[in-house]
């Protein structure tokens, strides 16, 4: 038996780019200058130009964004202020005995569209082969600041814990909901996780794309993604190597969105050509691509996801959730342990084990019997050998099947 699906309190608002900020992107990319850049071809100092120039011309003269946007409004859109934020978000109603609320929120550099391989699979699992009991009602939201329904202005204070208390406003007070299910990952994991710790009585659980802790980005130096750990000749060959390629992967942009973002926003805003170099160095860095990023991206998701950001000037805004966690910082609600209280079900990639650690067995075990492992209430532990950090994208089944494992017994 399938319930009919409840009355949504709202209006939908499709999205919709004007023709002229169109014309102005293209104009803009038909006037890029590119950089001298001998001996790049490997991507060893950065995204290379050749790679950069071809994908230019595309989105100046062969990418079609209408297409795209046809594609985003294959599902209901909404807009609505919450304690004064402009909030989007898109829903896509559970079909199933019971389904439950699942709010889900993404990272950087990510759009809500990165949940679009895993939407339809947890609104409608009986469509896609899997139990109808495990449905979820899908709210997909976009990060004030990162997106639609435009620029955020107003709250140069915008964090991932100040996000969790928009979330549980919406869930509840906006939308009607008495209990609600959330996901997450990279900062939207933080904000998930911080559900879990503030709103644990409101929640069925939450599922995660990573362990951080909520105190991830507090101290003096949260640019640090090493924390200090020194590089020392008695440390086995391997493990020095991997300490150095994760600074390789993460060192630039944790340093600069904390510290200096600010500067940087004024090139990439004024220059879409330079708003894509920083986020494709990113996308390719990041994703399990094993040297081809278009087995992961095509042109077409990388542009969609590029658009995104340029049409709503969401740059600056974007990166500003770095610097404000560490400015604004992250304190407990409450000192009872688990800190996150809330079941909370995870999934890791062996893409990015820690130093050490190699298998996804041993990526289970380094976790559960770890100091991160505290601070959650940790039901449902996870680690796939394929997918790179935007796992939903990269390996949806993965995840599907994980998050329905951490709510399976929990609807009650």
């Amino acid at each position: 038996m399938t319930t009919t699906p409840r009355a949504f309190p709202l209006e939908p608002t499709p999205i919709h780019v004007s023709d002229d900020v169109l014309k102005d992107l293209r104009a803009r990319l038909a006037l890029t200058r590119a950089p001298v850049d001998e001996g790049n071809e490997d991507w060893s100092y950065g995204v290379p130009a050749s790679c950069l120039r071809d994908l230019v011309a595309y989105w100046q003269g062969g990418y079609d964004w209408r297409r795209a946007e046809a594609a985003l409004n294959a599902y209901e859109h909404y807009q609505v202020h919450v304690a004064g934020v402009p909030v989007h978000f898109l829903h896509k109603p559970g079909r199933g005995p019971r389904p439950i609320p699942l709010i889900l929120t993404h990272g950087w550099p990510w759009t809500f569209w990165h949940w679009s391989k895993v939407i339809d699979p947890l609104a409608d699992p009986g469509a896609f082969g899997g139990d109808p009991a495990d449905a979820f009602d899908v709210i997909v939201a976009s990060l004030p600041g990162f997106g639609f329904p435009g620029p955020l202005t107003g709250f140069p204070d915008i964090n991932f814990w100040k996000v969790a208390d928009l979330w549980h406003t919406l869930m509840t007070d906006t939308l009607g909901y008495e209990k609600y299910a959330a996901g997450g990952c990279d900062i939207g994991a933080l904000v998930t996780s911080q559900l879990g710790h503030k709103y644990a009585g409101s929640l069925y659980g939450i599922h995660i794309g990573s362990g951080l802790p909520l105190d991830f980005f507090t101290g003096p130096r949260a640019w640090d993604f090493a924390r200090n750990r020194p590089l020392s000749d008695d440390q086995p060959a391997e493990v020095r190597a991997r300490v150095l390629e994760q600074d390789r992967r993460w060192a630039s942009h944790l340093a600069v969105h904390s510290l200096d973002g600010a500067t940087l926003a004024h090139g990439l805003a004024d220059s879409p050509a330079g708003l894509l170099a920083w986020l494709l160095e990113r996308w390719n860095a990041w994703s399990d691509n094993g040297g081809d990023l278009e087995s992961v991206f095509t042109r077409d998701d990388l542009l969609t996801h590029a658009t995104i950001y340029w049409v709503n000037n969401a740059i600056a805004t974007s990166m500003r959730y770095y610097a404000n966690a560490n400015r604004y910082p992250w304190t407990p609600s409450h000192e009872r342990t688990p800190a996150v209280e809330a079941p909370v079900g995870l999934t890791f990639v062996t893409y990015e084990n820690p130093p050490g650690i190699h298998t996804a067995h041993e990526r289970i075990r380094a976790f559960t019997s770890g100091p991160q492992a505290a601070w959650f209430n940790h039901v449902n532990v996870n680690a796939h050998d394929h997918g790179g950090h935007f796992i939903p994208w990269e390996n949806p089944d993965a995840w599907i099947g994980d998050l329905r494992r951490t709510f399976h017994d929990r609807r009650a």
